[in-house]
This record gives C-alpha cells, sequence and structure tokens, in this order.
C-alpha cells in the first residue's frame, strides 16, 4: 500500500501542503458535522456510488442468492447418490494393475414421492430428496486435490482467476451495504487457500471475506480490527472522514488503480460492520427447535458445520449474495467406511435442515444451494480391504437445490462401474453456466477486460443445462 500512496514531495511543498493542510482540517471537521446532521437522502446523493450497489440482472433471474456447501476432497458417488448394483456384483474382481473393484458400503433406499435413490450413509438428506437436483454426470479435467479445487471455484486449474463468489458479486452487487456481499465461511488455507474466494484482477472489492477457516470452528470464529478499544464510535467516524477524503482525492487522481476503491469500500464496510457482523452471527437469536433441527449442541459431530449453515441462512436473509460452507476432508483412500461416516455425521444433518428452513420460510425458490466436492472416487482401490477408493475427475455426483432448478430428479449417469460420465454430461463451465444463468446472468456477457482481452468465468467453454432448470 505504501508505492499508491506515495507521492514525491520536496521539503519546500510538504511545509506549504501542511501549512494549507491546517485550514482544510478544520474545514472537514465541521463539513463532516453538517454531512452527519443532513437527511440521508441527501448523504446518499453525495456519497462516492459504491461498486457493490444491486445490479439489474441480464434477465430475470430464479435465484437471488447462493449457498455453496464444499464438500472438499470429494465424496463418493457409489456412497451416496447413484448406486451401483453391477459394482456390488462384480466386488472384488480384478480391475486396472493390482487394483480390485469396491462394492457400495451402505444400503439404498428410493426416497420421497420421486424415489430419488439416496444411501443410508446420509439418512437426513434422503428425508429432503424430493427438493434435490442430483448431477451424476459431473466431470472435470484434473484429479489433484489443489487444481481441482481451484478449477470448481475459479473455472481455471492454471491461472489465478476470479472466483465464482466474485463473479456473482460483480454481476449483481450486494443488497446490504453493512455486510460482506460475498462470505466464505470455514475456507481452507491450502488447496489454493484465498485463490478459491479471491476476485484476481476483478477490483478487490468483490473478494470474499474469510471467517475462521478449515481448522477453526465457526463458533471460535475471531474477526479481528471490528472494533476500536480505544476510539468511541463518534471519533472513529471522524477518523475515518479524514482518510476516507484522502483515499478519495487520491482514486479519482488515479482512476485506473481500481485497489484504492477497494480500499475505500472496505474502510466504509467494516466501519458498518462492527455491530451488522456480530448480530447476524449470534446464534442466540435462534429457537431452540431451529438449533436442534442443524444439530447444533456441544459435543455434536454436526455442531460445526451446522452452525455454518445456520449462519449462512442468516447472512442470506440480511442480504448478502453468496455464502460458501466447508467441510474438511473426504478424501478416503483407505478407511472409507469409517472416513465418510464422520464426514457424513457432520455434514449430513446441516445440509438438509438448510433445504427444510429455506423452504419453511419461503426463500428456497430464490436462493439456490449448491452441495458438492472437487471429483469423485474411482469404483476400484488398490487395498486389499476394499475400504478405500482414490481421485475420479471423470464422473462423480454434485446435486442442487431450489434457486429455479428441478427437484426430486437426477440428471445424468456414469458407465455401470461409476468410472466416467457417460449421460448428461455435466463439466464444471457447464456448472458455472448454469448457476450464473439461474442468477440472471450470461456466462457469455459477464466479462471483465484485463491484459487486453475480455475474461469471463467460463472462459471459451460453458454451456446452460436447460434439463434441470424448473
Amino acid at each position: 500500500m505504501t508505492e499508491i500512496l506515495t507521492t514525491p514531495c520536496s521539503r519546500r511543498s510538504a511545509l506549504s501542503s501542511a501549512t494549507c493542510g491546517f485550514g482544510y482540517l478544520a474545514f472537514a471537521q465541521m463539513a463532516a458535522a453538517e454531512s452527519r446532521s443532513s437527511s440521508a437522502t441527501d448523504a446518499k446523493a453525495t456519497a462516492r456510488p459504491s461498486a457493490l450497489a444491486p445490479r439489474e440482472p441480464h434477465f430475470a433471474s430464479r435465484a437471488k442468492r447462493l449457498i455453496f456447501l464444499h464438500m472438499r476432497g470429494g465424496p463418493s458417488a457409489m456412497e451416496t447418490f447413484e448406486p451401483k448394483p453391477e459394482l456390488d456384483k462384480r466386488a472384488g474382481e480384478k480391475a486396472k494393475g493390482n487394483r480390485r473393484l469396491t462394492p457400495s458400503h451402505w444400503a439404498w433406499k428410493r426416497r420421497g414421492d420421486s424415489g430419488l435413490w439416496v444411501s443410508d450413509l446420509l439418512p437426513y438428506q434422503a428425508e429432503v430428496a424430493d427438493e434435490l437436483c442430483v448431477l451424476s454426470g459431473m466431470h472435470t479435467d484434473i484429479s489433484n486435490h489443489t487444481p481441482a479445487m481451484l478449477q470448481l471455484h475459479t473455472g481455471s486449474f492454471q491461472f489465478t482467476r476470479p472466483s465464482l463468489g466474485a463473479w456473482v458479486l460483480y454481476g449483481l452487487g450486494t443488497e446490504n451495504s453493512d455486510l460482506p456481499g460475498f462470505v466464505s465461511l470455514c475456507p481452507p488455507v491450502i488447496n489454493g487457500g484465498a485463490n478459491n474466494y479471491g476476485s484476481a484482477f476483478l477490483p478487490a472489492v468483490y473478494q470474499g471475506v474469510a471467517l475462521a477457516d478449515i481448522k477453526t470452528p465457526i463458533k471460535d470464529a475471531k474477526i479481528r480490527n471490528l472494533q476500536n478499544p480505544h476510539l468511541t464510535t463518534v471519533q472513529q467516524r471522524r477518523q475515518l472522514d479524514l482518510v476516507q477524503a484522502m483515499n478519495t482525492g487520491l482514486a479519482n487522481a488515479n482512476p485506473q488503480d481500481t485497489r484504492i476503491g477497494g480500499v475505500i469500500e472496505s474502510y466504509e464496510r467494516a466501519f458498518r460492520m462492527q455491530t451488522a457482523l456480530p448480530d447476524v452471527m449470534d446464534l442466540s437469536q435462534e429457537t431452540q427447535a431451529t438449533l436442534d433441527m442443524y444439530g447444533i449442541g456441544e459435543g455434536r459431530p454436526s455442531d460445526n458445520f451446522g452452525r455454518q449453515c445456520l449462519i449462512a441462512r442468516r447472512m442470506i436473509e440480511a442480504g448478502v449474495r453468496h455464502v460458501e460452507c466447508c467441510d474438511e476432508f473426504w478424501d478416503q483412500h483407505s478407511a472409507l467406511t469409517r472416513g465418510h461416516e464422520a464426514r457424513a455425521a457432520s455434514v449430513d444433518q446441516g445440509s438438509a435442515a438448510l433445504i427444510k428452513d429455506l423452504r419453511q420460510r419461503g426463500l428456497l425458490d430464490d436462493t439456490l444451494v449448491v452441495w458438492g466436492g472437487e471429483f469423485g472416487r474411482t469404483p476400484d482401490t488398490a487395498k486389499k480391504d476394499l475400504d478405500g477408493r482414490d481421485h475420479n475427475a471423470n464422473g462423480y455426483t454434485m446435486w442442487l437445490a431450489g434457486g429455479g432448478t428441478k427437484g426430486g430428479i437426477r440428471y445424468g449417469a456414469t458407465d455401470e462401474l461409476g468410472y466416467k460420465a457417460v449421460e448428461g454430461r455435466v463439466h464444471l463451465h457447464d456448472l458455472h453456466a448454469t448457476v450464473l444463468h439461474l442468477m440472471g446472468l450470461d456466462h457469455t456477457k459477464l466479462t471483465y477486460r484485463y491484459a487486453g482481452r475480455d475474461f469471463r468465468l467460463t472462459d471459451v467453454h460453458g454451456r446452460v443445462v436447460q434439463d434441470v432448470l424448473a
């Protein structure tokens, strides 16, 4: 930041400017006092336009907000939403090299009025089967965690690109000027780290705000520098007015440097967040019945993710545009039964409760929920006990709910053993195009000019999956 704010200045000009500055400070104080006593309408009329102000979509949207439930590590489709009777029948047979086919480790049932297949691993999500649009033909380009996670979040595993949340915020703005427009709850600090919720070459104001991290329970999230213990709110406002006056002057003198605008926006939002953010994260305002529905309680395996889901609901109610919740580790190359069981105990109840809660509150129809990992898992293993699966980018499952999607359907499928998507194939670029479409954004028109060319989330790829739209 020093490079931005420093300008060449001789001793003579510094003394001259400082002398003039005393008068300016007196004027600024009087002007600020008068401004605070002015009407809200006048204040808005003279304020610097916000880059986060709500904007009209390209066309009428089905979804106004987005929640992504990120299952880091890659859940197994053969253990969750895609039964493979042929795989079970041929369990133990030799596959490639020293690998052998591995059966599902849980029983299957048709659920709800739709008859959607959901395994016993996910009893709570089974209860909301009629709301789920299961994408069983998902595929992506790479099967290593870090590049795959970056592609899931940004559309690219090779280059630093803006995240999905940053693109959504850039396209639509946000509806609450006191809160961030894009929040990532408990994101991983590895596997791409902050790039998964970053803005890259988009203006910095569109990057996500991280609360806690993958190793820190959301109830222990510490929001640093939210309040100043040495100054009253009035004193902070006066101090900020002075700083922002200088920042605004610098921004006007350097219109090509979007970082300055990002600083101005973040300072203002941080000031307002002092009261708004703690309030929206305060779950004591919820009923005990709601807390129980989300599986929130001391010592319960579902507590952390349940809290994330409930906070996500409270945030989108308050006008936050996009919230991501993150679970820890679905990466079971061995001990899959124990590992997937633990992960399901963590996320299943909260995921289902979010769907139920949004439906009860009349929010599901215009809130899009996405659930899934960066890839899936293989139908075979090198483990002698057949209790493990490796990475599979060629075929896996995610689901959508609400926000203009069809409920109670499974779209696409992998082959009879689960190696690769063969029907209803949906690449990550297609998923991104479809999510943007549901949010009222044309993925081919949501562009940003950088380094001499127009960039977009889907690069030169992507198609909207029309068959899953309600």
